[in-house]
């Protein structure tokens, strides 16, 4: 499942960066959608790298 996490957050920084597209053309208010670009973009980088991160011997 948590291999899953980090293709989800890249399908969503991926209709996050059309709905900016959209508020460049003035269709959507690009205050919204830069705010939605920026949490979508850094969740999905700390999904791809937190799980290589080192949490310690079991």
């Amino acid at each position: 499942m948590r291999s899953f996490f980090p293709f989800m957050f890249l399908a969503i920084a991926c209709g996050a960066f059309i709905l900016n597209i959209f508020a460049i053309m003035d269709m959507i208010p690009l205050i919204i959608t830069v705010p939605l670009l920026f949490i979508s973009i850094y969740l999905t980088l700390f999904s791809f790298t937190h799980r290589h991160t080192f949490r310690g011997f079991r």
